[in-house]
């Protein structure tokens, strides 16, 4: 799998952003599915995986 650039994703600034926006709202219903944010929360350590799990759900 190609590595993915989820720590910099564009749309993932926009959520941060204004999380009401449109491509913010796109932005969070695509990490319910997606295997490249998946696959990247996976491999942070536990401390910043509980943090973003906190951030973003």
């Amino acid at each position: 799998m190609a590595k993915h650039n989820c720590g910099n994703c564009s749309f993932r600034a926009k959520y941060d952003n204004n999380p009401k926006s449109f491509l913010g709202r796109i932005w969070r219903w695509h990490t319910n599915w997606c295997p490249g944010w998946k696959q990247h929360i996976t491999s942070l350590p536990t401390e910043e995986r509980v943090k973003l799990a906190k951030k973003y759900k």
